[in-house]
């Protein structure tokens, strides 16, 4: 008989003890046998949850010309990696380079890698972009593809990074005021969270960001030890070579405390412990300690904007319109993708869009 992963996470526990949060999502989301990532396609509406690139493919048609800009800023160079981290079917990076072929040049310089976690996920990408007319690889990680100039995306993919969650014991302690929430077993051999009675260590409190200092006691604080390690890669990246990287993702622009990691299953909120290995984990994304983290690694760093802002400085109003002159009868449609999109009621405020950049490139198309 086949041990269920929450089988298995809680052997893990009953061995060792009470694990981070951050191991649970890991194992939850990666396990490669049983984890939700490796082992099904999550996306649109027989599935988990459902992206922007999937509501509308004006998304990632006005992102196709951001990147266009994006690689003029660079100098035009005569070869481009086209990076995906957390590409789904691939119909944003279809939808982009449908838009973006508008430049013919542009699509001769470009050579697309895909990073992807998810083997079903790969062989529908494959599928998706198999006419794209650009060439298209897979890599397991950023330092996998070859160096040059690179323009970087990720849409939905830092909320899927495992986090770790502290609760500040003593406000007058400084960082030694810390402990770390972690995943145990109640009396009923349940999981459940668990409050650790030692400071938390160092390395989760050495990179606090400036918010965490108004912290009050029992303040819950969710950090990402896993976007600082992005960010290494991307400086790594771009110091012999332009490049850009544009992130779009749901999350506040100040640090703020509490528990926001959620399970997602069948488009509906479940329990976080319910049925580890079959839902979607996500948590918001603390955007000012992500500027933080990429500033102190030498990146330029623009604004977080909201989604409204940045979509609608691309231009998509007026891609819009044209998909409705193109076809009257696809009006109503169209209207609800564009409010679903960018309305401060659905994705328009929530979702931010940031960039960072090697030093000196102009200022990005579309924010601040």
């Amino acid at each position: 008989m086949t041990t269920s992963l929450e089988d298995k996470l809680k052997n893990r526990i009953r061995e060792a003890g009470p694990i981070s949060v951050a191991e649970y999502m890991t194992v939850c989301l990666l396990d490669p046998v049983q984890g939700y990532y490796p082992t099904r396609d999550p996306l649109g509406a027989d599935g988990d949850f459902i992206t922007a690139p999937e509501i509308s493919q004006m998304f990632g048609e006005v992102l196709g010309l951001w990147c266009v800009q994006s690689w003029i800023d660079l100098g035009r160079p005569n070869t481009l990696h086209l990076i995906e981290y957390g590409p789904g079917r691939g119909i944003m990076m279809s939808d982009m380079l449908r838009s973006a072929a508008l430049d013919p040049d542009f699509k001769s310089a470009v050579h697309v890698w895909l990073i992807e976690a998810s083997a079903a996920l790969e062989a529908v990408q494959g599928k998706t972009l198999g006419a794209a007319g650009v060439p298209v690889q897979w890599a397991a990680r950023l330092e996998d593809v070859p160096a040059g100039p690179s323009l970087i995306i990720g849409n939905e993919f830092l909320d899927c990074l495992p986090i770790q969650q502290l609760i500040c014991n003593d406000p007058f302690a400084g960082k030694d005021g810390w402990v770390e929430r972690r995943v145990g077993l109640d009396t009923e051999g349940r999981l459940c969270y668990v409050k650790s009675g030692v400071p938390a260590a160092a390395i989760l409190t050495d990179r606090l960001p400036k918010g965490a200092s108004d912290a009050r006691k029992d303040d819950l604080l969710e950090t990402c030890p896993s976007v600082a390690q992005i960010v290494d890669s991307l400086r790594s990246r771009f110091e012999n070579h332009a490049g850009r990287a544009l992130f779009i993702d749901y999350g506040p622009e100040t640090t703020e405390f509490g528990d926001t990691l959620q399970a997602l299953k069948r488009h509906q909120k479940v329990g976080v412990f319910s049925d580890p290995g079959n839902t979607d984990l996500t948590a918001r994304v603390d955007f000012a300690a992500l500027s933080e983290t990429a500033a102190a690694a030498g990146l330029d760093v623009s604004a977080a904007v909201p989604q409204r802002e940045f979509l609608s400085k691309l231009g998509i109003e007026m891609r819009a319109v044209a998909l409705i002159r193109a076809t009257l009868d696809a009006k109503p449609v169209i209207a609800r993708q564009l409010h679903r999109l960018t309305d401060a009621d659905e994705m328009g405020e929530l979702f931010k869009a940031i960039c960072f950049s090697s030093p000196g490139l102009p200022a990005p198309l579309g924010l601040r």
